[in-house]
C-alpha cells in the first residue's frame, strides 16, 4: 500500500473518537464504524454508522449485550456502497474475532498488523508459551471450561488468582478469588462472557501499558502508560474494569528501562507494525510481567499525542509503509489523564458538549443505562497528581449534571 494512495480511511471498533480525530488531524477524510455514535464523532467525519442510534428520550443500551463485531462488518458494508475508502485503522473491539477481522480485511485493507499475526498474539495460550521461550515474565496462566478443572488448576497456580473471560474487553468480568469459595462467584462471572475462562497468577503491583511503534526489524516503546481500573468514584462498578490512564507513568529510570526492553522484544518477535499496546503489571520488586498485547491503537492514543506533540496515525501510517519510526521528544514536565465516567445510576445526560475536556459526547437528553460510560475526560497538567485532581474535579461537575431516572 502506497502512502499517497491512501485519503480516505475507516476507523473501526467500538469507541473511535480520539482515532477519528487524529486522522483527521493527519489531513485525512475519516469514515467511522463503531458501537456508540456519539455526537463529536459525527463532527469529526465524513460519513458514520454506529450500532447504537442515538435518540432523546431512549436508551443507549448496554455495550455487553448490544455490541457485535459482526454488526461492525455489517455496517461497513453499507457503508461502502456509497463511500470508497482506502484503508481501515483499528480501534477495539474486533481483535478477539479473527473471523471478523478477515472479513473486514477483504472489505478495506487493514493498515498495520495482517489478521494473522492478531490472531497469533491473543491466543493466550499461544501467546504465553511464546513468552516463555523468550524468556519473558508473565504470570502462570491456564485456561478452564468447567468449575472443577478451574479449583484444580487454581490450586496448582496457588491463591490468589485472577479468573477473566477467555475473550472480553474492557476488565468486564475480571474478579480476583482468594480461595475456593471466592474462585466459585468468579467463574460464573467470567462464564458470562465466554464459557472458556482463564485462571491467572495473581501479581502484585502497579497495572501498566506500553504504546509501542514498530516496524519488522525495528520498535520504539513512545510511553509507558499507568492504567487506572476499578475507579468507584468514576461509576465503575466492574472490580477491574478499565477507567483510563494517566501518562507517563511515574516510575524509576531502571524500572521504566526493563519495561521498554520488555516490550520491544515481544513487538519484533511477534512481528507488529505500526501502533500498538501492551498490557503490563509492574510488581512490587519492579519486574514488568506481560499480560497481553494489543494489536490496535489504543485508549491512551490522545493522552500520547498531547505528551509527545505527536500525531499517532500520521506516526503509524509513515512506520507501516515507509518503515519510518518517529523520534521520541517528550515535552518537559507534561502529564496527561483520561478519565471514562460511567453512570451510577440509570440517568438522562445533559449537554456535555459545553465542557472544555470532554470526549465521547451523548445526545443531549438521551438515557445511559446504569454502569454503561457516559463521556471521557481529558486534561493535562505538569504532575501526575495534579493532572488526576483536574480530570476528577472535571468529573463531579458533569455527574452532578446527570438526571437520575
Amino acid at each position: 500500500m502506497d502512502e499517497e494512495n491512501i485519503r480516505n480511511v475507516l476507523v473501526i471498533g467500538i469507541d473511535v473518537v480520539s482515532l477519528a480525530s487524529s486522522a483527521r488531524k493527519a489531513g485525512y477524510q475519516v469514515y467511522a464504524v463503531d458501537y456508540f455514535g456519539d455526537q463529536d464523532l459525527k463532527h469529526l467525519c465524513h460519513k458514520t454508522r454506529s450500532i447504537i442510534k442515538q435518540r432523546v428520550g431512549e436508551n443507549c443500551g448496554q455495550l455487553n449485550t448490544d455490541f457485535s463485531p459482526e454488526d461492525l462488518i455489517h455496517l461497513t458494508k453499507d457503508l461502502l456502497k456509497s463511500s470508497d475508502i482506502d484503508a481501515a485503522l483499528l480501534s477495539s473491539g474486533l481483535e478477539d474475532s479473527p473471523e471478523v477481522l478477515f472479513q473486514l480485511n477483504d472489505l478495506v485493507p487493514i493498515l498495520g498488523n495482517s489478521p494473522d499475526v492478531i490472531q497469533k498474539v491473543r491466543n493466550k495460550t499461544e501467546f504465553f508459551q511464546e513468552l516463555e521461550r523468550l524468556g519473558i515474565a508473565y504470570p502462570g496462566t491456564v485456561a478452564a471450561e468447567s468449575f472443577d478443572e478451574a479449583r484444580e488448576k487454581s490450586k496448582d497456580i496457588g491463591f490468589p488468582v485472577v479468573v477473566k473471560p477467555f475473550r472480553g474487553f474492557g476488565g468486564a468480568g475480571v474478579r480476583e478469588a482468594r480461595n475456593v469459595q471466592e474462585l466459585k462467584q468468579a467463574f460464573r462471572d467470567a462464564s458470562l462472557f465466554d464459557n472458556k475462562v482463564l485462571i491467572q497468577e495473581y501479581i502484585s503491583g502497579t497495572p501498566a501499558s506500553a504504546s509501542s511503534m514498530s516496524f519488522t526489524d525495528k520498535a520504539v516503546v513512545l510511553t509507558l502508560n499507568e492504567q487506572l481500573l476499578g475507579m468507584h468514584e468514576v461509576g465503575q462498578r466492574e472490580p477491574f474494569g478499565y477507567c483510563g490512564n494517566v501518562v507517563p507513568l511515574s516510575v524509576k529510570t531502571a524500572i521504566r528501562d526493563a519495561c521498554k526492553n520488555v516490550v520491544e522484544k515481544a513487538v519484533l518477535h511477534f512481528g507488529l507494525v505500526g501502533s500498538n499496546g501492551v498490557d503490563l503489571v509492574v510488581s512490587e520488586e519492579g519486574v514488568p510481567y506481560v499480560i497481553e498485547v494489543n494489536p490496535r491503537f489504543q485508549g491512551t492514543l490522545e493522552c500520547v499525542e498531547h505528551v509527545l506533540g505527536t500525531n499517532i496515525v500520521r506516526a503509524h501510517v509513515e512506520a507501516c509503509v515507509q518503515g519510518i519510526l518517529p523520534t521520541i521528544v517528550r515535552k518537559t514536565l507534561s502529564f496527561c489523564v483520561r478519565l471514562i465516567l460511567f453512570a451510577p445510576q440509570r440517568s438522562i445526560v445533559p449537554d456535555l458538549s459545553t465542557f472544555n475536556g470532554v470526549r465521547d459526547i451523548p445526545l443531549p437528553r438521551v438515557i445511559i443505562e446504569k454502569g454503561e460510560p457516559i463521556c471521557s475526560i481529558v486534561v493535562e497538567g505538569t504532575s501526575r497528581d495534579s493532572s488526576l485532581r483536574k480530570a476528577e474535579k472535571l468529573t463531579e461537575s458533569v455527574l452532578k449534571l446527570l438526571q437520575p431516572i
